[in-house]
């Protein structure tokens, strides 16, 4: 991709790759809770200080890294997932930094890692609050809409996920996902 300057053309920086994995470092952890704040309060305007709730304390966060030079640079996406009882999982807030969406299927991995590590852990059921405007999305990776609910005031869909389509992953091991560049 190339960026118009005055007299010239930058080509835009594309990391050499990406990493999903449950976040185990406090800095991806810090991270992930400012780029939540970024897309759920600063952006989305969903709430107003801060998306934070009981659930991140029994929550396993998960992460999304960029990497550069072999090593983890930032965290660009993250979702997080608990279990309540007898096999039922959700995944919530999920979110990928504006600049990285539509690149490298970011939020496509973090739904699989973040399903496939809680079918390794005994889910027999996974569902998740979306979002209106990411209903398709989801139904491409195989969920289905149970019911329309209001999450803060906006319209969101329950979905589940078809756990047919999610083989149980280790939720310690990462996926790596090399980056889609745009043609010359």
């Amino acid at each position: 991709m190339l960026l118009d300057g005055d007299d010239y053309k930058v080509a835009a920086f594309v990391p050499a790759a990406y990493s999903v994995k449950r976040a185990d470092r406090a800095w991806e952890i810090r991270a992930a809770q400012r780029l939540r704040k970024q897309v759920f309060c600063d952006e989305q305007r969903l709430f107003a200080h801060t998306d934070r709730d009981a659930i991140d304390a029994i929550a396993t966060p998960i992460v999304a890294l960029s990497w550069n030079g072999g090593m983890a640079e930032q965290v660009v996406g993250t979702v997080r997932i608990h279990a309540d009882d007898d096999g039922l999982w959700h995944g919530s807030r999920l979110a990928v930094a504006r600049g990285f969406r539509r690149m490298a299927g970011l939020g496509r991995e973090l739904i699989r890692v973040a399903v496939g590590s809680a079918h390794a852990r005994g889910c027999r059921r996974f569902t998740a609050t979306v979002q209106m405007a990411n209903v398709a999305f989801f139904e491409s990776l195989h969920w289905q809409t149970l019911e329309q609910v209001r999450v803060c005031g906006a319209p969101h869909a329950l979905m589940q996920a078809d756990l047919a389509w999610y083989p149980p992953c280790a939720p310690d091991t990462c996926a790596v996902v090399a980056p889609r560049r745009a043609a010359a």
